[in-house]
């Protein structure tokens, strides 16, 4: 290796946590819901399996497609008796990694928002061991089943906060080329 520059700094670059949860960021871009925008990515052995956002269910309209979830109710939170009509997106991914033969024992789930206990549980049942969360979801109640579950040695759960380094980063990435100053000129 030559030697560096004493000056020599090297790239900005996310560790593998900013990276996976700025991958479910972006597939939180596909949401369909209009309320909560969510996107999971599951992981194993620093490789995606899979990946899912929340929306109504496959072959069904999209709320942001009709501009409300029910008829007469622009949201599904503005009902205490109707469900959401969303699909989590953890459970998205999971269903999208069976649909595709792809085990997800032992592996780990990005969600830009702490699961549901619903959803807890089924991360549990697939064999994930790791759940990585923006924001936090669980509170009061669902807070204690969910230390629960944290205290049995189902699962463990940790809050990833992206630093704004990063993050500019990212952003410059996806409103930039990135690629530009490799090109030989006159090259394709």
């Amino acid at each position: 290796m030559a030697d560096l520059p004493e000056n020599y700094q090297p790239p900005l670059r996310p560790t593998w946590d900013e990276y996976f949860m700025m991958m479910a960021k972006l597939v939180a871009t596909r949401s369909t819901c209009l309320v909560f925008p969510v996107g999971a990515v599951i992981v194993k052995d620093r490789q995606m399996l899979a990946t899912g956002y929340n929306g109504s269910p496959s072959g069904s309209i999209h709320c942001t497609t009709q501009g409300y979830c029910y008829p007469g109710l622009s949201t599904c939170d503005a009902s205490s008796v109707l469900p959401s009509r969303a699909v989590h997106a953890e459970a998205n991914a999971i269903a999208q990694a069976a649909k595709h033969g792809i085990c997800c024992n032992g592996g780990s789930i990005y969600v830009t928002l702490e699961p549901c206990i619903s959803c807890l549980k089924l991360i549990i049942s697939t064999g994930i061991k790791e759940v990585f969360y923006e924001t936090v979801f669980n509170s009061g109640d669902k807070a204690m089943v969910r230390d629960l579950y944290i205290n049995d040695g189902l699962v463990t759960l940790k809050q990833i906060h992206l630093c704004e380094a990063i993050t500019q980063k990212g952003a410059s990435f996806l409103l930039n080329p990135t690629s530009v100053f490799g090109m030989v000129k006159g090259g394709n």
